[in-house]
């Protein structure tokens, strides 16, 4: 038994993460559709596993908790008040992992994506939520140094996957250096495949893995792809593509590799392209929820990701309004595994 492993997303899990957005926040504009979608996450994830929705008040329970309707969630829903800036849960709460067997919680610094936004309630969320109990009597550990969930994938048996853009970028630590020891003093983390290629207009998380190129088995890594050279996004996601293609598993072979198409541009307001991506999926027990962009590469990409998780249903869930704020379902959840459990009341 390793002495501490970071797990991947396809084990079992124990229950899902996710705050829901407010009245008053950043998507106020598209409230109606974002809660939408949150309640469409919401649904998909009860009918496998539990749900843990963080709320700001009571108040604010209760109109989630309308908005849920008469949908089945039954027992798997579970509320917790906490304050919170941000709904990116993937990024501000804690990381899950193994210790001898046993489940912790690694709680990283949170500093708005370099300095981009506030992030002190954010910084703060993780602490909050274990002392509510919300992952039971699970050791907790504060580690000061500052990552994001977003930027990290891995497939289980210590192999990283992640953008030098995002984890070693200075705007986070001021010693990026030491980014692999820090992975593996705590995350367990032996292996480093660093991406210095990919790259999607409108992000601001300087190149989360989360929206370009996911571990889908030991073997397997699925990648946002581009195939129009007209395109912004065509040289960088090639590039990326191009390195992808030199990386070996532990034991020597290429990885097989599927590129999933990309959805045509989305624009703000400011007429400023959104980082929408169809490698944002959420992987769950028994499912895997996708983005949809109401594009006509939508079910192209439930297509491809059907053929890589056949045993799995495949959940799409609307996700064009989500991306105005920059992120899609699998930025605003974070699973953690078994046999981690919700320790607050259910709806």
């Amino acid at each position: 038994m390793e002495p501490l492993r970071l797990p991947a997303e396809w084990e079992p899990q124990g229950f899902v993460l996710l705050a829901w957005p407010s009245p008053e926040g950043d998507f106020a504009p598209w409230l109606e559709q974002v809660e939408d979608s949150y309640r469409r996450t919401v649904v998909a994830i009860s009918r496998h596993q539990d749900v843990v929705i963080v709320c700001e008040d009571g108040f604010h329970r209760r109109h989630i908790r309308e908005r849920l309707g008469d949908e089945p969630v039954g027992a798997r829903v579970h509320f917790v008040q906490a304050p919170y800036q941000d709904v990116w849960v993937r990024d501000t709460a804690p990381l899950a992992v193994f210790r001898h067997g046993k489940p912790e919680l690694a709680d990283f610094r949170f500093n708005g994506w370099g300095g981009k936004y506030p992030s002190r309630l954010d910084d703060a969320l993780g602490v909050r939520l274990h002392r509510q109990g919300v992952f039971d009597a699970a050791p907790y550990r504060r580690i000061d140094w500052v990552l994001e969930g977003g930027s990290v994938e891995t497939d289980g048996r210590g192999t990283l996957l992640a953008t030098r853009s995002s984890i070693q970028n200075p705007n986070r630590n001021p010693d990026p250096e030491k980014a692999e020891a820090i992975l593996r003093a705590h995350l367990g983390l032996r292996r480093f495949l660093w991406l210095d290629h990919g790259h999607l207009e409108g992000d601001d998380t300087d190149g989360h893995i989360d929206t370009l190129a996911r571990f889908c088995d030991h073997d397997t890594i699925v990648y946002q792809g581009c195939d129009d050279p007209a395109d912004p996004h065509y040289e960088p996601l090639q590039a990326m593509a191009a390195q992808l293609r030199t990386f070996h598993t532990p034991f020597g072979r290429p990885y097989e590799l599927l590129p999933l198409p990309l959805p045509r541009p989305i624009h703000n307001q400011e007429n400023r392209r959104l980082p929408a991506s169809y490698a944002n999926f959420l992987i769950i027990n028994g499912a895997v929820l996708v983005p949809q962009y109401d594009d006509p590469a939508d079910p192209e990409a439930v297509s491809r990701l059907k053929a890589l998780f056949p045993q799995r249903e495949i959940i799409p869930i609307p996700a064009r309004a989500l991306i105005h704020q920059y992120g899609s379902l699998h930025c605003m959840t974070m699973n953690y595994p078994q046999p981690l459990a919700p320790g607050v009341e259910h709806a």
